[in-house]
């Protein structure tokens, strides 16, 4: 039988340097996900810290205020995402550009979300390289900055550097790191989380149009996890053949129809484990099971416990 297992690489370090008049917005939607994750897989695969030039309290558009972990200076990590937002312009000095250039030599990637592209390329850091931004200053970016390759489009890797164009492409660029690292059966689990629209594959820009087949067919299933279809029934219900739709799967989820429909099933399952108080046989009816010994079988397969252990029974 084919599994559909998440990797373990290791820990992620991320820092975060906001400005004062960052978005709420983006900052929740970086974050979240990567929280999302560490209580999905009960493992600290991502930490992030919260960091200001300084070191000193800084203060969002909304006024709410943070006081960081620390200064930029010297912290090292695997990635830096800048968060300056809507008070951009009032950093864009020789101090900022210092601290970024210096910054570039000790993390391995470097991401400017909604308008931190600004400064990284006001630091040179852009240069040569395909970027966007925030789609209000994407004409003045494009004519100040012409050593860089400006396109409008929600979010771009390009190398060592990365670039977002706003607050809702953050949480779509924090997903596709998401997949990229730990495989799209952890990145559909925190979709479904979030109660995104698309049950998140791979939330690359390039793959919007051909997901939105994929996307139906795990929305048929989530509607039907109580009483399962056949994989037959969920193609028509999409409008395709059964051999297109497991080919298509395959592409982009690298999983049957059978694997997906299994695992929101038994997503559903592990989450009535945890949240409720409802006995084995109960979610088993409630997942598509006919008894407990059948979804008892498969959740231990799937989690390497049963639903009993996960709740220290």
């Amino acid at each position: 039988m084919q599994n559909w297992k998440i990797e373990s690489p290791p820990k992620q370090v991320f820092d975060i340097l906001l400005f004062d008049q960052f978005s709420n917005h983006c900052l929740a939607n970086t974050v979240e996900p990567m929280r999302a994750v560490n209580a999905i897989t009960r493992e600290t695969r991502y930490s992030w810290r919260f960091l200001s030039l300084d070191g000193t309290t800084v203060e969002s558009s909304s006024g709410m205020q943070i006081t960081p972990h620390g200064s930029l200076n010297n912290e090292i990590g695997n990635m830096l995402f800048i968060m300056p937002s809507y008070g951009f312009r009032d950093f864009g000095n020789w101090n900022t550009s210092r601290h970024l250039r210096s910054a570039a030599h000790r993390y391995d990637r470097l991401a400017g979300l909604d308008t931190g592209s600004w400064l990284m390329a006001q630091a040179g850091l852009l240069d040569g390289h395909r970027a966007t931004i925030h789609w209000d200053e994407f004409i003045n970016f494009a004519e100040t900055f012409p050593n860089v390759d400006a396109r409008r489009e929600r979010f771009i890797i390009d190398q060592n550097r990365i670039t977002c164009s706003g607050a809702t492409a953050a949480f779509d660029l924090i997903m596709h790191l998401i997949g990229q690292a730990h495989g799209q059966r952890l990145t559909m689990e925190v979709a479904q989380l979030f109660m995104t629209q698309d049950n998140a594959r791979t939330y690359a820009p390039s793959n919007r149009k051909k997901s939105k087949l994929v996307d139906k067919a795990i929305s048929v299933m989530q509607e039907n996890l109580e009483k399962p279809l056949t994989i037959g029934d969920v193609a028509r219900r999409v409008g395709v053949s059964q051999k297109t739709l497991e080919n298509r799967m395959r592409v982009e989820l690298n999983a049957t129809p059978q694997i997906v429909y299994r695992t929101l099933r038994l997503n559903l399952a592990r989450k009535l484990v945890l949240d409720t108080d409802q006995s084995v046989l109960e979610i088993a009816n409630r997942c598509g099971y006919d008894n407990a010994s059948a979804m008892t079988r498969a959740f231990k397969a799937e989690f390497n416990q049963t639903p009993r252990a996960m709740r220290g029974l």
